[in-house]
């Protein structure tokens, strides 16, 4: 599942428990800065086999965002 696979990456990056992780969780609860953000981008491109753009970054506000993102590629 892509969201199962993504709280992984979330998880392992900002060292957080997977129960912290929800597919509604906003990367700004996740205290995820921008680098932040782009590294965890770069983590699920090389994961998921997909391209972030700096506008798709630019409009990702949550996990449900990124799941959609990788779903819809």
């Amino acid at each position: 599942m892509v969201f199962e696979r993504i709280r992984q990456i979330i998880c392992s990056q900002f060292d957080l428990e997977p129960e912290q992780v929800t597919e509604k969780s906003s990367l700004e609860e996740l205290d995820a800065d921008s680098l932040d953000i782009y590294d965890l981008a770069q983590s699920l491109e090389s994961a998921f086999d997909v391209t972030f753009r700096e506008e798709d970054l630019e409009e990702i506000c949550t996990v449900t965002d990124l799941i959609n993102f990788i779903e819809n590629v």
